[in-house]
């Protein structure tokens, strides 16, 4: 897209940062893991990405165009497992065009500035976690040369001494009496 420019956000973008997260999770309420967002989501989220800005270990790239800011990306310095190679790798988080600005090159741009990044910093893997169930995402972050190497399954347990936790606890320790000989 013509005219969109990127840079590192500043602790001076944090109400714009904090737009734009929410945006991107308000897009997921039917997600069984990013939908169930607390009821003081925008507070805490002031506080959580007023720490992300200051750490040294990672930035949020803003798109802009025409000054106006159209999306987001995180990038953070991760060490990997000490049994494997890279040592340290990025991961992208926090991915956000706004609609009428996505299929225009804006995450192409973001994309753009997080290799650079990463070279700045010697790192030469990156990774992320895309949600499954848009294909537009999936499609574009194939387009970016990204491969899907896992999946993240998810088993909500019962909070501990709930009706639930307590019935389950009973049918675990019923079947490990039969099991006993």
């Amino acid at each position: 897209m013509r005219g969109v420019s990127t840079r590192r956000a500043t602790s001076a973008d944090l109400e714009t940062v904090v737009a734009l997260r929410l945006a991107l999770l308000r897009e997921y309420q039917e997600h069984p893991v990013y939908g169930h967002m607390r009821r003081d989501a925008e507070s805490v989220a002031h506080d959580v990405f007023a720490r992300q800005l200051a750490s040294s270990h990672e930035t949020s790239f803003l798109a802009e165009l025409n000054g106006e800011p159209v999306g987001l990306m995180r990038c953070v310095e991760a060490a990997a497992s000490p049994l494997f190679v890279p040592d340290r790798y990025c991961h992208v988080s926090s991915v956000y065009v706004r609609p009428v600005h996505r299929r225009h090159g804006v995450l192409r741009a973001l994309f753009a500035r997080a290799r650079d990044w990463c070279a700045e910093r010697g790192l030469t893997e990156m990774r992320l976690n895309s949600v499954g169930s848009h294909a537009n995402a999936a499609a574009a972050w194939d387009a970016l040369g990204f491969d899907v190497v896992e999946q993240v399954r998810v088993l909500r347990l019962a909070p501990a001494g709930s009706a639930a936790s307590l019935g389950a606890e009973s049918e675990t320790s019923a079947h490990s009496a039969q099991a006993r000989p």
